[in-house]
């Protein structure tokens, strides 16, 4: 029997210690081989547009200032013949989520996943498969059964704003929206969440995971 072929990794983020353990964990799998490490997105779309790379392990956070993981995943993906990339990272919000698999990521775990979880996922993702953590499927499910009374991908982002304290004229700015459009989407927000508040938005978000903390 031949040996299965060898999928070729890169990690993406920007903690050492972080790489170096998902290194030690994914070295011990024989059909896998870590190739490349990037401490910045913008490093791994540079590194994954070269070529030689089957799997990106994403993270989502790279620092202020810095590219998203979730829009290097949406660059990486539109690569002709580009690898896929399997979101790893510690955020389970909505929007964190939402904005992962619209840029197309082939999956979506969590750091804390077991070993056995994240090479499975990775042999998923290698294989043209999607892979979710449990957690991120059920809330991805529950989405589905109750649409209307689930905040959109634009609401999901205006209210991150919100709540890393940006006012509505810096959250036009950030999204390239009017003034009235956020406010729009503010109104929007706070019935399905039945507030009448920014601030009571946000905390009835953060409890429902729908935004980071």
């Amino acid at each position: 029997m031949s040996a299965p072929p060898t999928v070729r990794l890169l990690l993406a983020d920007d903690h050492p210690v972080v790489r170096a353990g998902l290194r030690a964990v994914l070295d011990t799998e024989p059909d896998f081989a870590v190739v490349a490490e990037a401490a910045t997105a913008e490093e791994a779309v540079l590194r994954s547009a070269g070529g030689g790379v089957d799997v990106v392990l994403m993270d989502l956070q790279f620092g202020a200032g810095l590219l998203h993981g979730s829009e290097a995943t949406a660059q990486i993906s539109a690569l002709p013949d580009g690898p896929r990339v399997l979101v790893l990272t510690t955020y389970d919000s909505d929007a964190d989520i939402l904005a992962a698999v619209e840029a197309g990521a082939a999956g979506y775990l969590l750091k804390d996943a077991p070993p056995e979880e994240l090479a499975a996922a990775v042999r998923t993702a290698s294989s043209g498969g999607s892979a979710l953590a449990p957690a991120v499927a059920h809330r991805l499910m529950h989405r589905m059964r109750a649409p209307a009374a689930a905040l959109t991908k634009r609401e999901l982002e205006v209210l991150q704003l919100v709540g890393d304290g940006l006012s509505n004229l810096q959250i036009s700015k950030r999204l390239f929206l009017s003034q009235a459009t956020v406010k729009s989407h503010l109104v929007h927000i706070y019935a399905k969440l039945g507030v009448d508040s920014r601030t009571a938005a946000v905390a009835a978000a953060t409890a429902r995971h729908l935004i980071r903390r």
